[in-house]
């Protein structure tokens, strides 16, 4: 019977456990989206997952979403983060970049330009900015011609990520980001080569993928999808079919990995298991919602076929999650404030177990 902590081989790495270290934004990148000595603590105190995803990184300066995340675009962004990548690998850990272009989830008051996405549809709800939650504006639709361009981003901003020492990147296609704005349904209006059909729809996350797997080779290259997930306004029709579609043309691009969310019901989601024919890393509770996934979560989604389980906000207040799942020792809770405030309060304040008699 397999364990949350056996090992597992992914592509090229073999991973000590199959616990993943999901994406999470934290907000902490110095000006400009640099990486900091704080983001190689707070990486390098929680080495000990199997599999540590970065909060998601933006390819391009249109591409950032929130402020305080970090970029990789330029050759300063890759500097940043080379200590950030040491400090993992000093403690034993492997880590992967998420590659998150925000797309229409943006504000110009945050990058300095008007967000783009497959139509002119502002995403629903506020978005962060430098002076606090904005309306989401209307984004600029992308032209046909400009679309490959930012498809590459993401396999260009993998290539600056394994000269940053990354063991890989994730490409976020999920929670209703670019790749996710073009998969919908309501987002993406279009009726060129990337809209209206299940096949047009799913064409730009397949380039993007092939393009990522062209740079860093597909044992590097993982992506994340959120099947019927409706963050920030995005719907998607058909989803079995819109899903099957794009796990048949991720198979023959033999990719590390594919992380899907529970943001479907289940059976659907099981379905789409016996799609894909490759590693899945699975979300096994619904993102940002009530509940926090545990060890029974997890344990259940290993039963149903997924071969590595990520865990996202008991990482934050444990860095020693896994042994904290292991020995069944109380999970802390985390001080939800603290997410995005910026400091090392919430951020490096977490200690490990300490045992008392």
């Amino acid at each position: 019977m397999t364990t949350l902590f056996d090992s597992y081989r992914l592509g090229e790495t073999t991973l000590p456990n199959r616990v993943v270290m999901a994406p999470m934004t934290r907000g902490r990148a110095a000006a400009g989206g640099l990486a900091t000595p704080s983001m190689a603590t707070y990486y390098a105190q929680r080495a000990t997952a199997g599999l540590i995803v970065t909060e998601g990184v933006q390819p391009s300066v249109v591409g950032q979403s929130n402020p305080g995340t970090p970029g990789l675009h330029s050759e300063a962004h890759v500097a940043s983060w080379r200590p950030v990548t040491a400090a993992v690998h000093a403690n034993g850990g492997r880590i992967f970049a998420q590659i998150m272009h925000s797309g229409r989830v943006s504000h110009p008051d945050t990058t300095g330009t008007r967000p783009v996405g497959p139509s002119a549809v502002p995403a629903v709800g506020e978005v962060f900015t430098p002076t606090g939650p904005r309306p989401a504006p209307t984004p600029r639709a992308l032209d046909t011609a400009e679309v490959p361009a930012h498809a590459r981003s993401y396999a260009e901003a993998a290539r600056y990520a394994v000269d940053a020492g990354f063991d890989g990147v994730e490409l976020h296609g999920a929670n209703g980001y670019l790749i996710s704005q073009f998969l919908s349904s309501n987002a993406n209006l279009r009726t060129d080569r990337y809209g209206g059909s299940v096949t047009n729809r799913v064409r730009f996350a397949v380039e993007a993928v092939a393009a990522t797997v062209e740079a860093v080779g597909g044992a590097r290259t993982g992506i994340r999808l959120s099947p019927g997930g409706t963050f920030w306004g995005v719907a998607e029709a058909d989803v079995p079919e819109l899903y099957t579609a794009l796990l048949t043309e991720l198979a023959r691009l033999d990719v590390a990995y594919v992380h899907l969310t529970a943001t479907a019901p289940e059976d659907v989601l099981v379905g789409l298991r016996r799609t894909w024919p490759g590693t899945l890393v699975m979300n096994p509770v619904l993102p940002m919602g009530p509940k926090q996934a545990g060890r029974a979560d997890a344990d259940h989604w290993l039963g149903l076929g997924a071969e590595l389980i990520s865990l996202g906000r008991g990482f934050i207040a444990n860095p020693d999650l896994v042994e904290r799942l292991r020995t069944g020792v109380p999970i802390a809770p985390v001080d939800e404030t603290t997410y995005y405030q910026g400091g090392d309060a919430g951020y490096l304040t977490y200690p490990a177990y300490q045992f008392t008699a």
